[in-house]
C-alpha cells in the first residue's frame, strides 16, 4: 500500500511536469505522425499493401516518438539536480520508477491514440475485431515500452550524447515487444479468424510483467550509480 501511495505521488509530479512541457508533448504527436505521413507516400506501395502494413507502421511511429518522450522528464531533472534531491524524500527508488513508467506510459498511449484516426484515413484502416481489442493492444505495446524505456533513459541521462545512447540501450530490448504488439495490432485489423490474438497479447502482457518487475527491482542500483 505505500508504495501505491508513493508511486501515485511520483505520478502526479510527472503529469505536472508534462503539463508544464505540453509544446514538447504536441512535438513528440507532430513526430509521430509525420512517421505515417511519409510511410502514406512510400513509393511502390499500393493501397492494399499500405493498409496490409498500417500496424507496423503504428508501431514504428510510437517506437520512434518513444524516443523524445521517454527522456525528456530526465533530463530537466537531471540538469536541475532534481533526480538527487528526489532521492533524498522518503520515498523508495521502486515508487520513483513505477510513477515515472506509468506517466511514460500514459503519454505513449496517448500518442498512439491520437495516431489512430490518421491511420483510418491515410491507410484505410479499419479495426475488424472492434475499438476495444484494438485499444488494449495498445496499452499492452505502450506498457512493453514505457517500463524498459524509463530505466534506459535514467542511464543515458547523465551522458553527453544521451540522445543517441538511449534508442541504443532500448530499441533492441523492445524489439521483441514491437514485434508481438505489430502482430497483435495486424490480427485486430485484417481479423482474427485462427483465434491467435489472445497468444499474442499473452505474449505482451508477459514482457510487460518481466519489464516491469526486473524494472522495479533494479532502479534503485540505476539512480544511486
Amino acid at each position: 500500500m505505500e508504495l501505491i501511495l508513493e508511486s501515485r505521488a511520483v505520478l502526479a509530479k510527472e503529469l505536472l511536469h508534462v503539463w508544464r512541457a505540453r509544446a514538447r508533448l504536441v512535438a513528440t504527436g507532430t513526430f509521430a505522425l509525420a512517421t505515417l505521413l511519409l510511410f502514406s507516400f512510400a513509393g511502390g506501395l499500393n493501397d492494399a499493401a499500405l493498409r496490409e502494413n498500417s500496424a507496423g507502421y503504428l508501431w514504428i511511429g510510437i517506437l520512434l516518438a518513444s524516443t523524445l518522450a521517454l527522456g525528456e522528464g530526465l533530463r530537466v531533472e537531471t540538469e536541475h539536480n532534481a533526480i538527487e534531491m528526489l532521492l533524498l524524500l522518503p520515498v523508495s527508488p521502486a515508487a520513483i520508477f513505477y510513477g515515472k513508467a506509468i506517466g511514460n506510459l500514459l503519454v505513449l498511449l496517448l500518442v498512439g491514440i491520437v495516431m489512430l484516426p490518421f491511420l483510418t484515413v491515410l491507410f484505410d484502416a479499419t479495426p475488424t475485431e472492434g475499438v476495444g481489442p484494438l485499444l488494449l493492444c495498445l496499452f499492452a505495446g505502450s506498457a512493453a515500452i514505457s517500463a524498459p524505456g524509463t530505466l534506459h533513459a535514467t542511464l543515458a541521462a547523465r551522458a553527453r550524447s544521451r540522445d543517441v545512447l538511449l534508442p541504443l540501450l532500448l530499441f533492441p530490448l523492445v524489439i521483441p515487444c514491437v514485434v508481438a504488439a505489430v502482430q497483435a495490432t495486424h490480427l485486430v485489423y485484417a481479423g482474427d479468424p485462427m483465434d491467435q490474438l489472445g497468444s499474442w497479447l499473452g505474449v505482451l502482457f508477459a514482457f510487460c510483467v518481466v519489464h516491469w518487475s526486473v524494472g522495479g527491482l533494479l532502479y534503485s542500483r540505476v539512480v544511486e550509480d
